[in-house]
């Protein structure tokens, strides 16, 4: 058995039920197989990938709070401090019901690589809790945020591990965390970010991701003789990401027809009103439902179970923005067939291995998640380094920083597929290129 079978059964034995870190783990290891191989007497003798895919330490905490009725509450939280070889541990705190140590895992994992094709000095980690912030109110909030920081503030640090935002974890939330933070320790350093502008936040935060995702899809387009002037986009979610990089699409002359939630989505062959959106999503919180409303051109969808209609509407470019695993098969499919050219993943993780096959198959330019949606990272990374420096950048000059780093990325990615004879894979080359800076720190430092 190779060195690649051996260490992938170890992880579904030793990680039994967490069906999402098993799958982050095969789809990085199959593609590195070629690397592994050619170096396989050395990594098996340091066991290379059994401390690559195990975390260097792995945080599991109850969160008690007190709802509006006085009633406690327990959550659990967590935080996965995965890999520090190239920097401190950086990935954000995702709050959802849906949390549990596989997904936190999985994530974790993704991280590592993510973070090392920034080319910033940042490792991987990732964190949350299962505690759901939709429907409270902006006091049990500030309670679920407070108890958990009592919690997790022993274990990082601005040169330790600093987490992030993710889904359900906004400016409020990070204020609430950072001031509860600075409270226990008397510091007053860079420990979050996505932090408020008034308090050490970066220009350009809120969009970064959404933003570097159509910096890279536009250089990936160009490098292959493609404009993605006049394209038409869909695009699922409505978040943060979704919303920035419906907005960065159309600045860049492309024209975006769908947006999605938990419960629906929207097909606007006008292109989806941004300001509308925001309005909709950021200011009052509601479903797509008010946009169809208050926009005739809007046609609004109830989400069937197992369907997302976003795929099924005709597009040049495809940027799955919302959740793991919500482009299966027959959404590919249903893309290819419709004459879609590339996709790009501004979520993570959220093309099945099987559609992720089928896509690449029939041409279409896939670039996975660790590259496409790095921007968010590479921002936060940015506002560690503002920090440090006791200085705030303009916004002009983190988007030009962040679409050097996404163009860069997409290059290295590009050069390390067809470096190892794999040209126009940009999965493979996307884990390549980080798995090579992140194993070369790990030998140079020895048996830790």
């Amino acid at each position: 058995m190779s060195y690649v079978d051996e260490v992938f059964d170890l992880v579904v034995a030793k990680n039994p039920a967490q069906p999402e870190f098993h799958q982050a783990v095969k789809e990085v290891l199959e593609s590195l197989r070629v690397v592994i191989e050619a170096n396989e007497e050395q990594y098996r003798k340091d066991a290379l990938l059994e401390r690559l895919v195990t975390p260097e330490r792995q945080l599991l905490f109850r969160v008690p709070w007190v709802d509006d009725k006085g009633q406690v509450q327990v959550n659990n939280g967590f935080r996965v401090q995965f890999n520090s070889a190239i920097g401190p541990y950086k990935g954000g705190l995702r709050l959802h019901p849906s949390v549990n140590l596989g997904i936190i895992k999985f994530l974790g994992f993704e991280q590592i690589f993510k973070n090392s094709l920034t080319g910033l000095p940042i490792g991987g980690g990732k964190g949350g809790s299962d505690f759901d912030p939709k429907g409270k109110s902006d006091r049990e909030v500030m309670a679920f945020c407070q108890s958990f920081i009592n919690e997790l503030h022993k274990y990082i640090g601005a040169d330790t591990d600093v987490p992030a935002g993710d889904i359900g974890t906004g400016a409020r939330e990070i204020g609430y965390m950072y001031g509860q933070y600075k409270r226990l320790t008397g510091l007053y350093e860079g420990v979050l970010t996505g932090k408020g502008l008034t308090y050490g936040g970066s220009l350009a935060r809120t969009e970064a991701t959404g933003y570097g995702l159509l910096y890279l899809t536009e250089e990936m387009l160009k490098c292959n003789g493609k404009d993605i002037a006049g394209m038409t986009v869909a695009v699922s979610g409505s978040g943060n990401v979704a919303i920035y990089a419906v907005q960065k699409a159309q600045q860049l002359g492309a024209k975006v027809v769908t947006v999605s939630d938990s419960t629906g989505w929207i097909y606007d062959p006008e292109g989806i009103d941004v300001a509308l959106l925001k309005e909709v999503k950021e200011v009052k919180r509601a479903r797509l439902t008010e946009y169809a409303a208050a926009r005739k051109s809007a046609e609004y969808h109830e989400k069937k179970n197992g369907e997302h209609g976003v795929w099924n509407v005709k597009c040049d470019v495809a940027l799955p923005c919302a959740t793991q695993n919500e482009l299966d098969l027959e959404d590919a499919k249903a893309l290819v067939a419709n004459g879609c050219i590339a996709v790009a993943e501004g979520a993570n993780m959220p093309t099945t291995m099987e559609a992720t096959e089928y896509l690449q198959k029939n041409g279409v330019l896939f670039c996975p998640g660790k590259a496409a949606n790095a921007g968010g990272v590479a921002t936060s990374a940015l506002e560690m380094s503002q920090n440090s420096e006791r200085l705030s950048w303009t916004f002009e000059e983190v988007d030009s920083k962040l679409k050097t780093i996404m163009v860069n990325i997409f290059h290295n990615l590009d050069d390390a597929a067809k470096k190892y004879g794999m040209a126009g894979n940009y999965v493979a080359g996307a884990n390549i290129a980080g798995f090579l800076k992140v194993a070369e720190a790990m030998t140079a430092q020895g048996i830790v």
